[in-house]
């Protein structure tokens, strides 16, 4: 995965840890999450986009495998990379990992639905989301 594109960056604070005294999953996902908005972006997909067209992305599958311990005060960043592209959906990677000693914490894959908000249903990409998602395979 290319260290330059990075989607997220951020630190762990200790309120994102459990009685283990490491960062609980639920962070992970959260963390996972806001890289996933800002990959969203940077296709084309803005927050201001999605509201005025009324269309959105849906998670319809996430893997996630964690790999080592995030503790508090440890930054981690997020690099992402496109990984299928279909008609309606797009399948992307994240790996976080540990700023300061380059560690592997997690890696999720996951698989978003594009939706028409008020049909209720997932339609076709735009074609100018497609071309851009072609440039980041």
């Amino acid at each position: 995965m290319s260290d330059d594109y990075q989607t997220y960056q951020g630190v762990v604070y200790p309120w994102h840890c459990d009685h283990m005294g490491h960062m609980n999953v639920m962070h992970y996902v959260g963390k996972f999450d806001e890289a996933t908005w800002s990959l969203f972006s940077d296709m084309g997909l803005t927050g201001r986009r999605m509201r005025d067209e009324k269309k959105g992305m849906v998670a319809v599958e996430q893997n996630i495998q964690y790999k080592g311990e995030l503790m508090p005060g440890d930054v981690i960043a997020v690099q992402s990379e496109i990984v299928k592209l279909t008609d309606k959906s797009v399948t992307f990677r994240h790996e976080m990992r540990n700023v300061e000693t380059g560690a592997l914490a997690a890696i999720t894959t996951l698989t978003g639905l594009y939706f028409d908000r008020v049909a209720r249903k997932a339609i076709s990409l735009p074609d100018d989301i497609k071309i851009k998602l072609q440039d980041m395979i």
